[in-house]
């Protein structure tokens, strides 16, 4: 297995742990994948991912924005609000709390 796809597989298992209603940044995802600096590739290869099984819409952008999404940011925010963040004006308004749950069950890999 090459580099990248080690990388790669390391960013999906993160994903796949962070729980329903919970989200990390694109930069906290490349920090517990072993690149801090890598933020840009998590999106990208988030961005390609088809398989339903990897929560990508759980990974927003550090200034609180929802980022891209592969199905549309319209559908991005309608799966946050299903599951609970609240979202207003493109940007998640209760990160705290969602966040630091999602890092306590992600770092545990």
């Amino acid at each position: 297995m090459n580099q990248e796809s080690g990388f790669k597989r390391r960013i999906y298992e993160i994903v796949k742990k962070i729980p329903r209603g919970s989200f990390l940044t694109y930069k906290e995802v490349a920090k517990l994948a072993g690149r801090p600096r890598a933020w840009r590739a998590v999106g990208n290869i988030l961005n390609k991912n088809d398989n339903p099984e990897i929560p990508c819409h759980r990974v927003i952008r550090s200034d609180g924005k929802i980022g891209g999404y592969n199905k549309g940011f319209k559908k991005k925010i309608a799966i946050l609000k299903k599951e609970g963040i609240i979202v207003k004006t493109s940007k998640i308004l209760n990160p705290l709390n969602c966040g630091a749950i999602a890092r306590s069950k992600a770092s545990g890999l």
